[in-house]
Order: structure tokens, then C-alpha cells, then sequence
């Protein structure tokens, strides 16, 4: 977590604590005495409140003030705090389609906590499954009925988590029904040793060592390999707990009592170390000399929540009566929840000990059916009305929006109107098929535009310009930020998937019915070039002039990327895009493309900064001022020379 290039594979931890955890939460309620399943059950929900709920409750109240701190729009991280009281943090990281991976996850203090969720969904189920077997009560078929139920869901889970991988790693990798087969498989190995002592004799002559060289070793295999890669690290783990006898080195290392203190605080330790990581990259960054302090920052707040915290709320008699402890544990994340809602909203940016810069650009922009009927509010539109008889069309998805001051500048310049259409993570044309998920606001886009492409249609006429801007990465891949790398995959509408490649040569069909459409009626249509990506590096705030802060002033980014990254003729990311963009553009007479990537990086090195004004308002967004003063010239000149052809 303090640097992934060290350890790859480190991410495969979480999966070897689930084995570890199904294990232990197994041998727990072995052989627990239980009147009944009311007794048996509120026993092991008190028990799960007083160990997980006192710590972090002070950890998420605590670092939620922090992070107000030094964030002025908190929301995304507040509402992933008030999910992770409830155990749910995994379900809404899902939901905005968090790639674990991507940088930007460094950023939220409670990223971490989707772990955390996916066990507490598994303490749902598996208290059940433990007493209906028979196992909590010991009945003479217990063991063989809890093996059986839990090795029939553990094979339908992993079946799911292998097929659901490739195709959409956020939902394989937040999911419990996902990760359910990992926890359940030390459940399995504890049954196994209950049951067959010959299995638990065979596998401790594996010597523990070699298990844990080759669990490291497995941390280093490429990224692309990370289905296989969880499979072995998590069957290696088994037999590593087989193995781990009295007379092994590494059981006299794992049993050494400062190892077993690590293991004691490992809890409020899992909770701190993050926070303590998140913060560091909102201010001061990790740097070498850093290290030492932040890992002592660590360990002093974890054994603080430990010993004054964690371990006293743990072992003390709280209310006599079990409901009680459960309800009271309740009232305390449902009050904790409305203090984070108040620094999510009346109190959003009070806190915040920065300079807040506001902007007011985009006022000009209207909404919904202002721009077009039955559109729905969350496409955006820009218009001018010049009284000229050509217009100046620009569609596109939020890259389109930055363009609004371009396109003002350009068809004042021209002399033309201005139409201007943008919906968010959504490609023009529309294509059939929507971004992985069936989301009401995502389907809605594309129905809007495809309302709008009716209404491009029905008016364009003699002179006309379609101006095509979007994040061709995005859509069509290259986004070089995914880890491990992937593609986005589509939705078709008949519940199939499709592959971002394909998508490309969909809309690229698309693209050229527009542009027939367009040369019956002598419009012409233009297509801007992707430009250079910034995740990387302005994830972390060191390259936007607007975002240096006092708090942040010793965080050191480079703030450039060599172009042959992205456009080598061999390796570089946004080739597939502009090898089609040129096909496309020879295809038809009147598509043309408009480089906006050599005006963005002209030379040899792109820069998300020149002369001291910056190029880009965020990772992927050139900013509003730059493409109006930089951008605007170009596709003036650029529209211009084509009706001097024409002419």
C-alpha cells in the first residue's frame, strides 16, 4: 500500500486473511454451547459488534474530520464512510465502478473498508449454515452437512469469481457471493481436519517455508494473470495452515510473541494504516524520509484503538442482556452516520483549511428539455444563435462540455450558430449498448442522444459542421491507469457482452451512416483526436497550479509523460484508436479529423502544465480557458481552410 510496484501482487493479502478468516470464524463456533438458535445466533452477533464496531466507529468519525480537512468536495469519501458502518462499502464501490486498482482509490481514507464489508455480508449467511447443518449443535451428520452445502457454494462461487474476472473485475472483486469461496474454503480445510486426520497428516509434510517462498513468488506474476494468481495463493494458504507444526521453523517464527502482538492489533492496524496512507497523499505525500514516521503514525494509533479502545469495548460485560448490546451497537452507526451526513452537506467545506476556487463557467450551460424535448436533465447544452444559415454542431460526452467557451469563440469567429450537446460518459453516435451496468441515468443518456442524433438529422443542412469530441480512451480503451490491465466491457441489450474493440468498430459504422446522411445534405463532420491522460500523476495534487495548496506543498509529481507513450508506432496506448480514426476518415469524403493531441503535446514530452497555466483541469479534462485561447485558434483555421477548399 505504501508503493504497489514493490509487491505486485500484494493485493492478494486480502485473499489469503478471507482463507484465514473462514478458518478461525469455523474453529470459533466449534463445539460453542447454545441453548437454542436464538441463543446461538444473538451470542454471535453480540460478539461481532463488540469486536468490529468500537474500532471503527472511532476510526471512521476520527479520519472523517481529517479528510475534511484537506478536501473541500468530501462527498464520495463521506458516503463510502457511512456505507462502511453498515458493512456495505463494497456494494457502493461497485456501484460507482471503482477499479481497486486505479490510483485514485489511494485518495478515498476508506477504500479499504470494502473487505471489512464483504466479511460482514459473509457473517450474514454462514451463522445459519453453521446451525441448520447441524455443526453448531453437533449433530451426528453436522460436519458432513455443513461440508457438503458449503463445498456445493463454494464451487458455484468460484465458478462465478473466474468467469466474472475477465469480464468485470470490480463486481468479481467487490462482490461477497464472489469471494465467498475463499473464506469457505478454511471453513472446508477445518471440517477436513475434524473428519479426516489422515488429510491434515499428508498435507504437513509440505515443508511451511516452500509454501510461503512460493506464496510470494505467486505476488510476482503479471497482473494479467490474476485470476490464476488468486486461485494459487489461496490453495497454497490452505496447505500452508496444514503445515504449520510445532517442530516447523515457521511455526516458532508465526507463534514468536512480538509476531503474535502484530496479530493482536491486526484489526486496528487493517483500520489505520490506510487512513494513515490516504492522508499522507492528500498532504505531505510518501516519500523516503516519510516512511519511518507515517509506519510509526501507524502502529502508535493501532495499539492506541487496541488497548484503549478495541480490546476493553471486547471483553467488557456492556448491558447484561445481548438485544441490548445489539441495539445499542445499532443507535451508535446510526448516530455516527448522521454526523457524517452533516459534514457531507451543512457542513460541506467548512472544515476545509485550503483555498476553495470556484468557477463559474459553465452557468452558461442549460439542461434537459431547455436544451432539447423529452431529454432528460442530466444531458447538458450549449446555443448560439448568430441568425446565420450554417451551424456549428459539437456532441459529445463531458469532454464536449469543456469545449463550451471553444465553441462560442469558434462560431463567433465563423460567424455560424452553435449547438452544442454533452452527456456524460457517453459516446455520439449512439450505439446500442450501454457501460457494464443497466443504470436508469446511463440508459437515459443514450436515449437522449439518440434524440438528439433525430434532431441532428431532421436540421442539419448546406455548411454545416458536426464537431465530434469524447474520450476515445475511455470508450474505445487505452485508459493506461487499469490495473490490472483490462477493457471496459459493454452491455449489449440482449443481456450479452462486448468487448471495447468491437464497440470502436460499431460507432465507427455509426459514424460513417452520420456522415452519409451529412454529404446528401453538404454538412461535413469532424473528429477530435484523443489527447494524453493524467491519472498518474495529478491523482496525486502536485501538478495543478489551482490545487497546490499550503498543505500540500511537499508532494512532488512529475508532471510530464513522454508522447511516444501514447502514440509510438509499436507500443504506443492510442494507436488502435488512431489507426481507425484514419480509416474511418478516408471511408468518406467529408469525415476529416482535427489533431487536437499535437496541439495539447506538440513536442516530444507532453505537459499537464505550461509556462505556468494549466492544460488540464483534472486527469483526462482539458480546461475550459486553455482550450478556448489554444484550441479555438486551431479549429477556426482548421473549419476555415476546409470552405476555402470548398470554395
Amino acid at each position: 500500500h505504501f508503493n504497489k510496484d514493490f509487491l505486485p501482487g500484494g493485493y492478494l493479502g486480502v485473499d489469503i486473511f478471507f482463507v484465514i478468516s473462514g478458518f478461525v470464524i469455523t474453529s470459533s463456533l466449534y463445539q460453542r454451547p447454545s441453548k437454542n438458535f436464538r441463543d446461538f445466533i444473538s451470542g454471535f452477533y453480540e460478539r461481532r459488534i463488540k469486536r468490529l464496531v468500537p474500532a471503527l466507529s472511532a476510526f471512521v468519525l476520527i479520519m472523517s474530520i481529517a479528510i475534511c480537512l484537506f478536501n473541500s468536495e468530501p462527498t464520495r469519501v463521506l458516503q463510502t464512510a457511512i456505507t462502511s458502518l453498515f458493512g456495505l462499502s463494497n456494494l457502493y464501490l461497485l456501484r460507482y465502478s471503482t477499479d481497486y486498482f486505479a490510483q485514485s482509490t489511494e485518495l478515498n481514507v476508506f477504500t479499504h473498508t470494502w473487505s471489512l464489508g464483504v466479511e460482514e455480508q459473509f457473517y450474514i449467511l454462514f451463522p445459519f449454515l453453521i446451525w441448520f447443518s447441524g455443526f453448531g449443535r453437533q449433530t451426528k451428520n453436522g460436519a458432513r452437512n455443513l461440508f457438503l452445502i458449503v463445498g456445493a457454494l463454494t464451487v458455484a462461487s468460484l465458478i462465478g469469481f473466474v468467469y466474472l474476472y475477465p469480464i468485470t473485475q470490480p463486481a468479481a472483486y467487490f462482490l461477497m457471493p464472489t469471494r465467498f469461496w475463499e473464506m469457505a474454503s478454511g471453513c472446508l480445510l477445518f471440517i477436513g481436519f475434524q473428519k479426516k486426520q489422515s488429510i491434515e497428516q499428508l498435507l504437513e509434510k509440505v515443508p511451511p517455508l516452500l509454501l510461503l517462498t512460493l506464496i510470494i513468488g505467486v505476488m510476482y506474476l503479471p497482473l494479467s494473470l490474476a485470476t490464476v494468481s488468486t486461485v494459487l495463493v489461496v490453495a497454497l494458504t490452505l496447505v500452508l495452515i496444514a503445515s504449520l507444526k510445532k517442530q516447523t521453523l515457521a511455526y516458532k517464527f508465526f507463534t514468536n510473541s512480538k509476531v503474535i502482538y502484530i496479530g493482536l492489533i491486526s484489526y486496528s492496524l487493517y483500520l489505520w494504516h490506510w487512513g494513515v496512507l490516504s492522508i499522507s497523499r492528500w498532504t505531505i505525500g510518501i516519500h523516503w524520509w516519510s516512511i519511518p514516521f507515517q509506519v510509526a503514525m501507524m502502529m502508535g494509533l493501532a495499539i492506541t484503538s487496541y488497548r484503549y479502545i478495541e480490546t476493553p469495548l471486547r471483553k467488557g460485560y456492556w448491558f447484561g442482556k445481548r438485544w441490548k448490546t445489539i441495539i445499542v451497537g445499532g443507535g451508535v452507526l446510526i448516530s455516527l452516520s448522521s454526523i457524517l451526513i452533516a459534514l457531507e452537506r451543512p457542513l460541506r467545506g467548512k472544515l476545509f483549511t485550503g483555498k476553495i476556487i470556484t468557477s463559474d463557467i459553465e452557468e452558461n450551460l442549460l439542461e434537459g428539455e431547455a436544451c432539447l424535448e423529452n431529454i432528460s436533465e442530466n444531458t447538458q447544452c450549449f446555443f448560439i444563435d448568430n441568425k446565420s444559415n450554417q451551424t456549428l454542431w459539437m456532441i459529445g460526452d463531458s469532454h464536449t462540455r469543456y469545449l463550451n467557451l471553444t465553441g462560442e469563440r469558434v462560431a463567433n469567429s465563423l460567424g455560424m450558430n452553435l449547438k452544442l450537446f454533452s452527456a456524460g460518459g457517453t459516446a455520439f453516435p449512439p450505439v446500442r449498448k450501454y457501460r457494464k451496468s443497466n443504470k436508469r441515468k446511463e440508459l437515459q443518456m443514450v436515449d437522449d442522444f439518440r434524440l438528439v442524433e433525430k434532431e441532428l438529422y431532421k436540421k442539419i443542412k448546406v455548411g454545416d459542421f458536426i464537431y465530434l469530441s469524447m474520450r476515445m480512451p475511455y470508450h474505445f480503451g487505452g485508459i493506461y491507469y487499469a490495473y490490472p490491465p483490462s477493457e471496459f466491457i459493454f452491455n449489449r441489450e440482449n443481456g450479452s457482452f462486448e468487448s471495447q474493440k468491437n464497440a470502436f468498430d460499431d460507432w465507427g459504422i455509426a459514424v460513417v451512416n452520420l456522415a452519409k446522411v451529412a454529404q446528401k445534405k453538404g454538412a461535413k463532420v469532424i473528429i477530435q483526436t484523443p489527447t494524453p491522460e493524467w491519472e498518474k500523476q495529478y491523482i496525486n495534487p502536485g501538478c495543478s497550479t489551482i490545487d497546490k495548496q499550503w498543505f500540500n506543498s511537499l508532494i512532488k509529481t512529475d508532471c510530464q509523460i513522454q508522447s511516444k507513450f501514447f502514440i509510438d508506432e509499436n507500443t504506443g496506448l492510442y494507436n488502435h484508436l488512431f489507426k481507425k480514426l484514419n480509416q474511418l476518415s478516408l471511408s468518406q469524403k467529408n469525415i476529416f479529423l482535427f489533431d487536437t493531441y499535437k496541439i495539447v503535446c506538440p513536442k516530444n514530452i507532453c505537459s499537464f502544465t505550461v509556462d505556468g497555466i494549466d492544460i488540464y483541469g483534472d486527469s483526462n479534462h482539458i480546461t475550459h480557458e486553455w482550450a478556448r485561447d489554444f484550441i479555438a485558434p486551431q479549429i477556426y483555421k482548421f473549419i476555415n481552410d476546409i470552405q476555402n477548399i470548398d470554395n
